[in-house]
């Protein structure tokens, strides 16, 4: 299991600003995770506080995206931390249920068929979450207690670097240079504004948010969300 591409530059960053710590606290998560967990997709962490999103894979799916989906339409991850509970899903379920309907639907593009939601608490407040995604239904049937007692020790207050703020990662989700990719955005942002009748400025306001939110670029997301909006069934590394 890899970090993708901008954890691997944010944790960089952490490594040369003196927070060490954290890179090797992952890597050790993502090899249990991976020894444990047949059917693993990837999982992510998020700090609240900084507005910092950490992902991992186990294959060329950007599970970072669906995290996107959530930041723009809820889902378990948002759930985990407004309840302070585990949140377990299946794509079908969700499906059947109309829930959380552009999350539901771009996991089924991404060859997601179950997540675990699982809040991280200092003490009793919620200070973050994890997201791990699994590539069957039952991928975590009987197995939420003992994740939960595999993230249970992580001391999200490692996150401090200032410069891994969600400003920084919101100016580079705005990056867009092609002119493919700008018409691809301005879809996107066509697909929000139909799927929850707001203006286009808030619509490509929140679809930078939930870019920079989840630690990729504003293009990926925008792929992902047309594709669902089209319903498309591609997947995109």
């Amino acid at each position: 299991m890899e970090p993708i591409p901008e954890t691997r530059e944010a944790l960089r960053r952490l490594s040369e600003a003196g927070d060490d710590q954290l890179g090797p606290d992952l890597e050790e998560a993502a090899t249990a995770l991976r020894q444990r967990m047949p059917g693993l997709v990837g999982f992510s962490i998020s700090v609240m506080e900084q507005d910092v999103t950490f992902t991992y894979l186990t294959s060329a799916l950007s599970v970072a995206r669906l995290d996107a989906m959530q930041y723009l339409d809820g889902g378990p991850c948002e759930e985990a931390v407004d309840s302070g509970e585990a949140v377990a899903t299946q794509h079908d379920d969700l499906m059947d249920e109309g829930r959380w309907q552009l999350f539901a639907r771009a996991s089924g593009n991404s060859g997601v068929a179950s997540t675990l939601s699982l809040p991280l608490l200092d003490g009793p407040r919620v200070v973050g979450s994890v997201n791990i995604y699994g590539a069957e239904p039952d991928t975590f049937e009987g197995r939420h207690d003992e994740l939960a007692g595999l993230f249970g020790a992580w001391a999200p207050g490692a996150v401090t670097n200032a410069d891994l703020a969600f400003d920084s990662r919101l100016r580079a989700a705005r990056s867009v240079e092609r002119l493919e990719d700008l018409a691809l955005v301005d879809l996107a942002v066509g697909v929000l504004v139909s799927a929850h009748s707001i203006p286009q400025d808030e619509a490509r306001h929140q679809l930078e948010e939930a870019a920079a939110r989840a630690g990729v670029t504003v293009v990926a997301v925008a792929r992902l969300l047309v594709d669902v909006g089209s319903g498309e069934g591609r997947s995109h590394p």
